[in-house]
């Protein structure tokens, strides 16, 4: 008579995949878990077991936890920033307005993946460097776009209005779509005029 199989909780084999391969796979688990939840809650034996491997084993691509969460942490930073890249030949002002309207199309879309990333870092000192770049690269295409960068403070203020965009489509957002009481195009008509506004409040810009 066969053998029974062990009922116990013993972890099926690894599928074997090249070092690259099985990075990239718990990066994608981490991220789908950071889809749903804040990451300082994220359980390596969960990733582990989600992978089909022994979390000594996750240590070998990963030295440290914080290393993984770092590294989850740039995969997700890496995707908004994918996901509002304007086309490489758009108008300026083309540019800009696609770069708000899909960073707000983003936040409706996975409102908590955001609000995990942004603001899920708890006890842990993860996720603020990675949030500061997020805002700098997005608004390092912004000055970019508009040519900024000979405009004294122009990249400060841009850094700031970014947070603020952000802010507004969190809190946009957080509203169903029956009850907001504007559309998209004018929520991103308001952050393009804010913009401007500041923009002529800068030394020299008249």
């Amino acid at each position: 008579m066969a053998n029974k199989k062990s009922s116990g909780g013993s972890p099926r084999p690894a599928l074997r995949l090249n070092f690259g391969d099985r990075r990239d796979q718990l990066l994608a688990i981490g991220l789908g878990i950071l889809v749903k939840e804040p990451i300082h809650t994220l359980s390596l034996d969960e990733v582990a077991k989600k992978a089909g491997i022994s979390r000594s084993l996750l240590f070998h691509y990963f030295p440290t936890k914080s290393d993984y969460f770092d590294a989850v942490l740039d995969v997700a930073a890496q995707r908004v920033l994918d996901n509002t890249a304007p086309p490489a030949d758009a108008h300026p002002d083309a540019a800009l307005r696609h770069i708000v309207g899909a960073l707000f199309e983003q936040i409706d879309r996975r409102r908590e993946f955001y609000l995990a990333f942004i603001f899920g870092q708890g006890a842990l000192t993860l996720g603020g460097d990675r949030v500061a770049t997020l805002r700098a690269d997005l608004g390092g295409r912004v000055v970019d776009a508009l040519e900024l960068g000979e405009r004294p403070g122009a990249v400060t203020t841009v850094h700031a209005w970014v947070a603020y965009v952000e802010d507004l489509a969190l809190q946009w957002s957080s509203v169903p779509a029956s009850d907001r009481g504007d559309t998209l195009a004018e929520r991103v008509d308001h952050c393009i005029a804010a913009l401007h506004s500041l923009i002529a409040l800068q030394p020299g810009a008249r």
